[in-house]
């Protein structure tokens, strides 16, 4: 059985709620931790495709999540 993985890591100045805002929508075989100012996502799949629309919609809510936790500090100037 071929097994696919891949690794995501970025960096954000508020990871912890990025990766907060990321965990829930995990699907099976995803693992999104945070550390110092790194968001890291696992992704363990057995076909690319599915591998692949996984790291899409990731990527999507990665941007979202990001945005979402700036807001504070730019409507505050922090």
């Amino acid at each position: 059985m071929i097994q696919v993985n891949g690794l995501i890591t970025t960096l954000h100045t508020d990871a912890q709620s990025v990766a907060s805002s990321l965990a829930p929508d995990n699907l099976k075989g995803m693992t999104t931790t945070a550390e110092g100012d790194r968001v890291t996502t696992v992704i363990h799949g057995a076909q690319i495709r599915s591998v692949i629309a996984s790291v899409d919609d990731y990527l999507m809510n990665l941007a979202i999540a990001d945005e979402t936790t700036a807001l504070p500090r730019k409507k505050t100037g922090i």
